[in-house]
């Protein structure tokens, strides 16, 4: 086990912001503890923050999303945030696709030994599920600038669905950089949210859109 002197380990006002996703959250964590680093899945320095930077900063999108329906996590990775949504969002099919086989391999790993049965995992890239796969909402972290993002994403919403992006200190101009491409997609204006989860933790930066039109391009 890797060593974890993350501050917020064993905090309470942790496990009471998951409420009842708090079993698979923990175990997520434990699993990226152990075997994150060794997997290439996080940085050895990523270990001391998995908390606040990585777990917490994924549950920001959370409030965005619908209760119900089916969610996309676009280019899934290590399961950030396509897991912790899933622990959250219970009642939505989560598919986390992701286009490498390792990573799909882990992804399976954790969704079983979690008991997350609302998880698929797929093994592609969003341009060769356009047209197939359809959802009412779509996350991304560190997947690529908005402009390209929306290419991706848009797609694979549904007129209403959402994509939600967790973005940093240029999320504004992104926005600005992407808006013609966002518009050629059936996109509204694009929010960008400064989303908190616990005092102490710095706030996200959540970039959010409603595919106004489908099948516009």
């Amino acid at each position: 086990m890797a060593a974890d002197k993350d501050p917020l380990t064993g905090d309470p006002v942790v496990q009471q912001f998951f409420g009842d996703a708090w079993p698979a959250v923990n175990g997520f964590h434990s699993m990226l503890l152990d075997e994150g680093v060794l997997r290439g899945l996080v940085g050895p320095r990523e270990v001391s923050r998995l908390w606040g930077r990585h777990l917490l900063n994924s549950a920001a999108v959370v409030p965005f999303l619908p209760e119900r329906g089916r969610i996309v996590d676009l280019g899934s990775g290590a399961g950030l945030p396509g897991v912790v949504v899933a622990a959250m969002r219970p009642q939505c099919e989560v598919v986390l696709l992701e286009p490498m086989e390792r990573r799909t391999d882990w992804l399976t790993e954790v969704a079983e030994r979690l008991g997350l049965d609302n998880v698929v995992v797929e093994r592609n890239r969003a341009q060769d599920v356009h047209g197939r796969l359809i959802a009412d909402a779509v996350t991304a972290r560190a997947v690529a600038s908005l402009d390209k993002l929306y290419r991706m994403a848009l797609p694979m919403l549904r007129a209403g669905g959402v994509l939600v992006a967790l973005k940093g200190e240029k999320a504004e101009q992104e926005v600005q950089d992407a808006k013609s491409i966002g518009k050629k997609w059936g996109a509204g204006v694009a929010q960008v949210v400064v989303a908190p989860t616990i005092a102490g933790v710095e706030p996200t930066r959540v970039v959010r859109v409603v595919r106004e039109v489908a099948g516009v391009r």
